[in-house]
């Protein structure tokens, strides 16, 4: 009886699946819903240590955008369309007030997709994600460097992202990754995701980020928000870099973490506990 009713509740998430066109979604374990969304050009993968920890308790739905890690890609505006189809995938799906949990980018569209509809969300966790990117010092999902880049020029954009030779694009993001995540093999993976993605999708959502601005947005969440900051330079300025970006934000954790940007493969220890913890007890710490 069980497993009908296991393959019930899967059919209905493929069924509702098939009318979406932004992401690619996986689906593992039971339990309360709990949505995935990984960075800038990043598979849904950078999740799997993740999934191994959790799927005994819960069911999280893996999404990959579109455009990114071999997904094939959708017409622009990406993120926005993402924003809007994973607030119909949650309602469709019957998902009972499912947690966030986004890195980077996917922070960014956690944020978004919250700020829209407050009541369909019970807790975010942000991975080293801000609602305004472009106002940082630092960029957490490009190799390039963004505050050199406040215009978003789209010669430049379409320079580094779509006629950039392979093998100088693949060098690029690589060298990129080293500054994002401690192990060389664990950078490799992400590169080869970069490299396996579409040059279009990433010039036009790295545009799109680029015009973004939440800051004012997440004033309307009222749910448990942990937000998990990458320590770069000093731990002092990574909290400053947070508390002024969400300052804004009620219901707020922010915590930095012993890692880099890519802390899910930095420190999994760490990131796992806090992960557990926030799910059990939310913002108590």
């Amino acid at each position: 009886m069980k497993k009908i009713f296991l393959s019930i509740i899967m059919l209905s998430v493929m069924n509702a699946y098939c009318q979406q066109r932004s992401f690619k979604v996986e689906v593992y374990g039971t339990g309360q819903p709990i949505i995935l969304i990984p960075g800038y050009a990043c598979s849904g993968d950078v999740w799997k240590s993740t999934v191994d920890v959790l799927k005994g308790k819960y069911q999280l739905h893996v999404l990959t955008i579109a455009g990114f890690a071999g997904v094939p890609p959708v017409d622009t505006p990406v993120l926005k369309t993402v924003k809007n189809e994973l607030i119909q995938y949650v309602k469709q799906n019957h998902l009972n007030k499912p947690v966030l949990i986004g890195h980077g980018l996917g922070a960014l569209m956690s944020l978004w997709a919250a700020s829209e509809d407050p009541s369909l969300f019970s807790k975010i966790l942000c991975v080293d994600g801000v609602p305004h990117i472009s106002e940082t010092k630092y960029s957490a999902t490009c190799s390039i460097d963004i505050k050199k880049e406040p215009a978003y020029n789209a010669e430049t954009i379409a320079y580094n992202f779509v006629n950039m030779p392979e093998k100088e694009f693949e060098t690029k993001e690589f060298k990129a990754m080293r500054n994002m995540v401690k192990d060389s093999t664990q950078a490799r993976l992400i590169t080869n995701w970069a490299v396996a993605s579409n040059r279009k999708t990433l010039s036009s959502v790295y545009a799109e980020i680029g015009s973004i601005d939440l800051r004012n947005a997440i004033s309307k969440i009222n749910i448990p928000v942990l937000i998990l900051g990458s320590n770069f330079k000093t731990k002092e300025l990574s909290k400053k870099l947070y508390d002024d970006e969400f300052s804004d934000l009620a219901n707020k954790l922010i915590l930095i973490a012993p890692a880099k940007h890519f802390m899910i493969y930095d420190d999994p220890v760490w990131f796992h506990e806090e992960v557990k913890n926030f799910l059990r007890n939310g913002l108590a710490n």
